[in-house]
């Protein structure tokens, strides 16, 4: 946090310990979860346009290699968002359909509160992208508030 000192250059002040240990811990979770949300996200997107997610697809759709995509997919699996059939690709639990729909909640309502703030529309989708993962309950209400009290975007 910074405040003006007299000459006008900012000044650092530090938060309490606990806010800031607070701080920081809502930090490292939304760290934690935004790949798993990323990949339930995808996911659930690739089923609803081919019928299934592949691990191939979904490799090509992040940009990283297939050995990490099956690292992550047996986490999925273990954490009860995702079942793997042979030789048929994979497939969101309930748990994981849950978790797409929130993920792909917050990242809309994000993205029409930068819009609405005259954000242009691919910069919008990236940054929210990004974004939807920190927000909290509350600065996402406030969000959701401010556009439908503007219109939309």
């Amino acid at each position: 946090m910074q405040e003006p000192s007299e000459q006008g250059a900012p000044e650092t002040v530090l938060v309490d310990p606990e806010q800031h240990v607070e701080s920081f811990r809502q930090a490292r979770e939304a760290r934690r979860s935004e790949l798993v949300e990323d990949y339930v996200e995808l996911i659930d997107d690739l089923i609803g346009d081919g019928g299934e997610a592949r691990q191939v697809d979904i490799a090509a759709r992040l940009g990283v290699a297939q050995p990490t995509v099956a690292k992550m997919l047996k986490r999925l699996c273990e954490d009860g968002f995702v079942q793997q059939r042979p030789y048929r690709g994979v497939f969101l639990t309930e748990a994981g359909r849950r978790l797409a729909a929130q993920a792909r909640e917050r990242h809309r309502i994000v993205e029409r509160f930068l819009r609405a703030l005259g954000v242009s529309p691919e910069t919008a989708r990236r940054d929210a992208e990004g974004i939807e993962h920190h927000v909290s309950a509350e600065t996402l209400a406030a969000f959701r508030a401010f556009v439908e009290g503007h219109g939309g975007a």
